[in-house]
């Protein structure tokens, strides 16, 4: 797994880091970091190190002093390196260094001079604000930002306008191609609209120490794999888990297949689509022959381990007798689409999700950020961030939340937080959410089929299943644009992937 780490829990580890190593060395490790990163950039656009123009914009904090540092070490390869300060002051031994290496200092004054040298880097440095920023970018900064034009972008830590807890962000915050993060990775550079401007994220061990908690994790291939192991010798279909499905609607019939579909692929041993009477159950079995399609109240089908429920539902009165006839039941259950906007609306189903966190059973909630906001009308998700969010509403509702996006976020009612980096927007297509409850129904059935049943298991379950949704979406898209219906198809090559290993 990956750690993410909050700026509190960064500043508290560079603090005793300090007092054991000689001053300067972090930033010395950290430079060292941040130039071999450029130079291998620098070789990978233009074949090569020397000669190329690097600029760095610099503010007066440690974070411009490691681009300096990082800038003395480039022109010792030949680039010719220009530092833009944009503060009253900026770290001077790093200045110092670079300057005795033929590198050159300029004070931003707006002028079109000096524009134009950042308009015509190869590469910028981003070292304006660390991780303490926050905020939009004032001038100068700003304007010097707004000078880079067609140069590649690497950001120092955190791009520069990013708020590293929260991911917040506007219009000024700077663009990167590449970010190069030290000591751990930081939350703001893993979700919307902080992942926007990060690019590709690269962690720099640079020696920090944690002795708390971290305030997220991200799953890796190997940690999804737990979550989908090959059958044993002695199983069988009901040892692999059973999944209960209540999806699709007479209006929304394509819901149904997509869902059965990425279900049937993500190791479990059946499928049980709850006959609705609508059409919808013949419909499905007609296309997918190993579903059993049942009438019985959910309830009483005792063979389903967990239940996914809401997708293509419009949301009427019957869908909400469905949506509380699967919260009667045992096991895991997660409330897509049309069951969101019923809990929603409706408080007795909000009271009878209560009623079964209270019972420890888990219910999960899979909403995009329209959903969201109909969930939790008194969350501003743009001046709270995703994370503080998807917490509030996890409490406040007694769930597990999948907050859906650009850096998809699980978090339970315990505080755990998940975040995704698998997927990707070859996920944003219409019916993808179908496929994803599909995945998280199976892939709590296996838990629960298997006696994974506290809530650290099935958090990390759902978490897991966002991740193989993700690596469906990269493999569909090798073949072209993508639809739901080929990411569906995916799922079963995604489990490979984390069995076997290989490249999404």
């Amino acid at each position: 797994m990956i750690e993410v780490r909050s700026v509190e829990q960064v500043r508290a580890a560079e603090e005793r880091a300090f007092a054991q190593v000689p001053e300067g060395s972090l930033m010395q490790r950290a430079a060292f970091a941040l130039a071999v990163s450029t130079a291998r950039l620098l070789d990978d656009l233009l074949g090569g190190v020397a000669g190329s123009r690097v600029v760095l914009l610099v503010g007066s904090g440690n974070n411009g002093g490691d681009a300096l540092w990082a800038g003395a070490m480039l022109a010792d390869r030949g680039c010719r390196v220009d530092a833009v300060c944009v503060a009253d002051r900026w770290h001077a031994e790093g200045a110092a260094a670079l300057a005795a290496r033929g590198g050159r200092l300029h004070r931003w004054d707006g002028s079109a001079d000096l524009a134009g040298v950042i308009a015509d880097a190869d590469v910028v440095l981003d070292g304006i604000l660390g991780i303490g920023g926050s905020g939009p970018l004032r001038a100068p900064a700003a304007e010097a930002v707004g000078s880079i034009d067609g140069a590649a972008v690497i950001a120092v830590d955190v791009p520069s306008g990013v708020d590293a807890d929260t991911g917040l962000a506007d219009a000024t915050a700077v663009r990167a191609d590449l970010t190069v993060t030290f000591g751990a990775a930081k939350p703001g550079l893993l979700v919307a609209p902080g992942r926007l401007h990060s690019g590709l994220v690269h962690i720099i061990d640079i020696g920090l120490q944690f002795d708390d908690e971290p305030a997220a994790v991200c799953l890796e291939e190997v940690d999804a794999a737990a979550w989908f192991p090959e059958p044993a010798e002695a199983d069988y279909k009901y040892s692999r888990g059973v999944v209960g499905l209540a999806v699709g609607s007479a209006l929304y019939r394509g819901a149904a297949l997509l869902a059965t579909a990425a279900a049937r692929h993500a190791n479990v041993g059946m499928v049980r689509l709850l006959d609705r009477a609508d059409g919808v159950g013949p419909l499905v079995v007609g296309d997918l022959p190993d579903v059993v399609i049942d009438g019985a109240a959910p309830v009483h089908q005792t063979r389903a381990d967990a239940w996914a429920c809401g997708s293509g539902f419009p949301g009427t009165a019957d869908d909400e007798a469905t949506v509380l006839a699967v919260l009667d039941t045992t096991g895991p259950a997660v409330l897509d689409a049309g069951a969101l906007t019923i809990v929603a609306e409706s408080a007795e189903v909000r009271r009878r999700v209560a009623e079964r966190s209270e019972a420890g059973l888990v219910t999960v909630l899979t909403p995009h950020e329209g959903e969201f906001a109909r969930l939790q009308p008194d969350v501003d998700l743009a001046s709270t961030g995703r994370i503080a969010a998807a917490l509030v509403a996890a409490a406040e509702l007694h769930c597990i939340v999948v907050l859906k996006g650009p850096g998809t976020v699980v978090a339970a009612p315990s505080g755990a937080v998940f975040l995704d980096t698998e997927g990707t927007p070859a996920l944003a297509t219409a019916g993808s959410g179908d496929v994803l409850t599909g995945i998280l129904g199976s892939v709590l059935a296996g838990a629960w089929a298997t006696s994974q049943r506290d809530d650290a298991d099935l958090v990390e379950a759902v978490a897991a299943g966002v991740w193989l949704h993700g690596c469906a979406g990269r493999l569909a898209e090798t073949d072209g644009p993508v639809t739901a219906t080929d990411i569906a198809g995916h799922v079963g090559a995604a489990v490979n992937v984390v069995r076997f290993g290989g490249a999404a």
